[in-house]
């Protein structure tokens, strides 16, 4: 059986992108990049709201952001390998290959995803990721914190559910920023 990761970048004060709707809390840096490549390349789904899609899809349709450094590359191979599924009620055809598009979340559907999956599941995009908490589906969240206070914006976790989660593992990057692993505890 496969896991169900939620994974995000998120400010301290847990927002995924500020009031305008950018997600810009720091330059990259390579180690961090680094653990977002091998989590993406150890994944062999990704589960995806639209506006996450549509902001990743560039990692296969320009060519020039792969070609910017190997670290960049390798991140772009591990994401077009990848079998992605995007919900959408709007979203009328893929950018992408290795694409499908839902227009609903079906609980079940990623349910016996799980249960057949020879390799992770991650689900992108916070609303996505809180349907499948209140459903139960995931295993394991991955917060990315980085140093930086938004104020507002959009939260990286539910406001509406409630989730007991037990810290399974922390690990500092040299810019400041902390990787948090948890498991959601039962019900």
């Amino acid at each position: 059986m496969a896991r169900v990761i939620y994974a995000t970048n998120t400010s301290l004060d847990g927002y995924i992108e500020d009031e305008r709707g950018a997600f810009d809390f720091g330059p990259i840096d390579a180690e961090v990049f680094r653990s977002h490549t091998d989590l993406l390349r150890s994944a062999g789904t990704l589960l995806y709201g639209r506006r996450l899609y549509e902001a990743m899809a560039v990692w296969e349709t320009d060519a020039a952001l792969a070609a910017q450094s190997d670290l960049m590359a390798d991140f772009a191979t591990a994401w077009q390998a990848a079998q992605k599924v995007v919900y959408s009620t709007t979203l009328a055809a893929p950018a992408t290959a290795n694409t499908v598009i839902q227009r609903r979340f079906d609980a079940a559907a990623v349910h016996e995803l799980k249960a057949t999956a020879s390799s992770e599941v991650t689900i992108g995009g916070a609303n996505l990721a809180s349907q499948a908490l209140a459903a139960g589906l995931i295993d394991e969240c991955q917060l990315y914190v980085w140093p930086t206070i938004v104020g507002a914006g959009k939260p990286a976790l539910p406001t509406q559910t409630r989730a007991d989660l037990d810290l399974i593992d922390e690990h500092r990057y040299g810019n400041g920023v902390v990787l948090l692993r948890y498991r959601p505890l039962g019900p």
